[in-house]
């Protein structure tokens, strides 16, 4: 099992308080290696919440998010950093790239504390590799701000990629494209799960997106249903 969150609650503001407000209630949740899912549900239902959570991002109220057999939530904020950087891949419905660095230097970014020379080669191969596959190799030396959007979001993709993660999280991944770049997009995270037995959980409205998934679950009023 890749992951397990066993009994989530997680609310933000004062719990005494009036304005306290609970999002995830007693969640569970299971996912093998290798699967693919959806989540939907509606606006602030929770679902960028459970990511957040997933990816130590933000640690819940009660319960436990297990990562192979390792809770996460007990681990300290520099080991939060590491399992982020090296286990998790984030894409998100932007694609945050900086602005003012070049795409291979955004993909490369996730890299940047490694020191041992073979190993910082390796990440640059695989980024040649990456861009290469998504169709982006030539447009390696230009700033974001000279791409179109679906070319940003697959720079986005590969950069969450640089430290062969096990598992992606994507929220709303295809929110900001058009149709065609939504296809794309959607062919590409399928081939990295079935090629490169990444996981994917991903957030998103589009039932196009979901429908390729294969399993797809719904969040609504804290609680987690399968479809």
């Amino acid at each position: 099992m890749l992951l397990q969150l066993e009994n989530i609650h997680k609310g933000f503001g004062n719990p005494a308080d009036q304005t306290y407000r609970k999002v995830l209630d007693d969640l569970s949740l299971q996912v093998s290696e290798g699967e693919r899912i959806a989540i939907l549900g509606p606006s602030g239902s929770g679902k960028t919440t459970l990511l957040n959570l997933i990816g130590a991002l933000d640690h819940p109220d009660a319960g436990s998010v297990v990562f192979r057999g390792e809770n996460i939530t007990s681990l300290s904020r520099k080991e939060m950093d590491n399992f982020r950087n090296q286990r998790i891949g984030f894409v998100f419905q932007f694609h945050h790239l900086l602005p003012q660095c070049t795409v291979m230097e955004n993909v490369l970014i996730p890299t940047l504390m490694i020191r041992d020379r073979a190993a910082r080669n390796e990440k640059l191969e695989w980024a040649e590799h990456l861009l290469n596959r998504v169709g982006i190799w030539d447009h390696r030396d230009k700033l974001p701000g000279k791409l179109s959007g679906g070319e940003c979001q697959r720079a986005a993709v590969v950069r969450a990629m640089i430290n062969r993660p096990s598992l992606l999280l994507a929220d709303e991944p295809t929110g900001a494209l058009d149709r065609d770049n939504v296809k794309k997009m959607s062919d590409l995270l399928i081939d990295l799960n079935k090629n490169d037995g990444l996981t994917l959980l991903v957030v998103t409205h589009s039932q196009d997106l979901a429908g390729q998934m294969g399993q797809t679950y719904e969040i609504r009023e804290g609680k987690i249903t399968r479809n």
